[in-house]
């Protein structure tokens, strides 16, 4: 059977009308069935890498064997995150005069993968206070190349796969990354390995699987677009023109209580470094494993619905847990485990409910624009959040999850204003 026909059959498989392409040119609609795998295998090894690699858990573990000190350690995340996403504003507008987009995703990916080599390289060979900086330094630029991937990739999903499958695309490659993760979770908890060998091979094989899905991406059949005028300077006036896309800001901000909440959980419970890394690495992608694909499906049919869901969860769990923290039930078997398996699932609802609702809100001349601005403007809401909640931490870790509960709700709450954009 050739690649085509098991393309078309896979694409048959996994999307509900195969034969309704919305949104697609002639062209696009000939090579979508190819495209969506591409998408698939591309981003699935792009998520594998980010599982192995992940800061607030697999780097800060690696940083506190190497003795690199409280500080270097606590810049792994902030640098990840808002370097990920504030620079969006003036990636953006250079990602769209380009004609074919899917080279600033394939180019951001390879210098990620280039970048966790260096990583890998540094924790086999630097210690102490040195392999804090070269290892901050090298996921600075890994976090830079990673906001060019994010400023581009919705663009590129918009004009290659149809509106009513790109959520199923990108919930599918989650739940296949999960499965991957997993693997590397279940070693961590288990033991078997040495946990430092395990780490630095991870850190490698995640270099690999980033070069991998820069290959694969790089075949992906996109149609040569006309370059749009630099409008950087402008990008915020989309807030005025588009009332939706500040309610969406507002709404995803709300939310990311779901992504800063789990290691608060770990900090309740107690557990050691190396405990909380394995549960917390099992607990994300086990969650992502079982719901993303479902979470997609549903995103292709009301991703404003998706969202509603995921925060009411999110604010329903994470009331539960301010309560076991409050009670002091945290140390019960297998009660806060099971609680952030669910606060993952919610998660995982989350991102997929946003960037399906982006990329389908977006007019799609102007898919990279509404890109960055959202991110910018949530990449400021999490470096504010993050630092607001880890002072609060000091005085009452319950407290900080209860705001963040409340805040999922609010977040819930605001998107049934969201318009029904599967719709349009």
């Amino acid at each position: 059977m050739s690649s085509t026909k098991i393309a078309d059959a896979v694409f048959e498989g996994l999307t509900e009308t195969p034969d309704q392409a919305k949104g697609l040119s002639d062209k696009a609609i000939k090579a979508e069935p190819l495209n969506f795998i591409r998408h698939i295998l591309s981003l699935s090894g792009s998520k594998i890498a980010d599982g192995l690699i992940d800061p607030k858990l697999v780097l800060s573990w690696l940083l506190t064997h190497l003795g690199a000190g409280a500080f270097w350690t606590g810049l792994l995340v902030p640098v990840r995150e808002s370097l990920a996403l504030l620079p969006q504003i003036f990636t953006a507008p250079r990602i769209a005069r380009m004609h074919r987009r899917k080279w600033a995703w394939a180019g951001g990916v390879a210098v990620q993968g280039i970048c966790a080599a260096g990583i890998a390289v540094a924790g086999l060979t630097l210690s102490g206070r040195t392999a804090g900086i070269v290892v901050v330094a090298l996921l600075a630029v890994l976090a830079l190349a990673r906001s060019v991937c994010s400023a581009s990739y919705k663009d590129v999903l918009g004009k290659t796969v149809a509106t009513a499958r790109r959520g199923t695309a990108t919930g599918t490659a989650s739940s296949v990354a999960s499965a991957g993760v997993i693997l590397f979770a279940l070693l961590l908890i288990t033991g078997w390995v040495d946990r430092y060998v395990l780490v630095i091979g991870a850190i490698f094989c995640a270099a690999l699987f980033w070069i991998m899905a820069s290959a694969i991406f790089a075949t992906l059949v996109e149609e040569d677009n006309p370059a749009e005028p630099d409008g950087s300077a402008a990008q915020f006036a989309l807030l005025r023109e588009y009332p939706q896309l500040t309610r969406f800001i507002i709404v995803r901000s709300l939310l990311v209580g779901t992504a800063l909440a789990p290691p608060y959980l770990v900090m309740l419970q107690g557990q050691g470094a190396l405990g909380a890394l394995g549960v917390m690495v099992l607990a994300s992608s086990a969650a992502s494993f079982l719901s993303s694909y479902v979470w997609g499906r549903l995103s292709d049919r009301s991703s404003r619905v998706v969202l509603q869901l995921s925060g009411l969860a999110g604010g329903a769990i994470l009331s539960a847990v301010a309560l076991v923290g409050l009670l002091d039930w945290a140390n019960t078997p297998f009660l806060v485990p099971a609680l952030l398996f669910g606060l993952m699932i919610s998660y995982h609802g989350v991102r997929q409910g946003r960037s399906t609702h982006l990329v389908d809100m977006a007019p799609e001349d102007q898919r990279a624009a509404f890109t960055a601005v959202s991110n910018t403007l949530v990449g400021l809401a999490l470096i504010a959040a993050g630092a607001a909640f880890a002072s609060l931490a000091t005085i009452n870790v319950p407290l900080v999850i209860g705001v963040f509960a409340v805040m999922c709700l609010g977040g819930a709450g605001l998107a049934r204003g969201l318009d029904e954009v599967q719709d349009g």
